[in-house]
């Protein structure tokens, strides 16, 4: 599956969290228990999400006696192409430059520098 194309708008987001944290086929109405209660969304709602995700490509819909929805796509692909995706159009494709951001912004702590240090530094081992 090509997830390139695959844009996914914060309101389906909610929906996709549910089905990655599930990891299995959930019906309209186990969704719809999270989502009324954390986003007080009516059930018509929940399925016009499901419809434009599952257009989109990014579920698949199993049909038994109720039709249950499986993401097509991992929660890391999406984050992948999210964060490339992010990087290519506010830094011009350079993931320096994106880090010296969050550093200049004051984003990173002195303790997330640190650690990230030695995360590179580990990593320099392993080749």
């Amino acid at each position: 599956m090509c997830t390139k194309n695959i844009k996914i708008s914060d309101a389906e987001l909610e929906v996709m969290r549910i089905l990655w944290r599930e990891d299995q086929a959930l019906s309209l109405s186990d969704i719809r228990t999270e989502l009324s209660e954390k986003m007080g969304w009516e059930t018509s709602t929940i399925a016009t999400f499901l419809r434009r995700l599952q257009k989109k490509g990014a579920v698949s819909v199993q049909e038994k006696e109720v039709h249950y929805y499986m993401p097509n796509i991992t929660k890391e692909e999406y984050t992948a192409l999210k964060k490339r995706s992010l990087i290519d159009k506010l830094y011009d494709g350079s993931t320096k430059n994106f880090v010296a951001a969050l550093c200049q912004a004051g984003e990173l702590t002195e303790a997330d520098i640190d650690e990230l240090k030695m995360y590179f530094r580990m990593g320099d081992k392993d080749k």
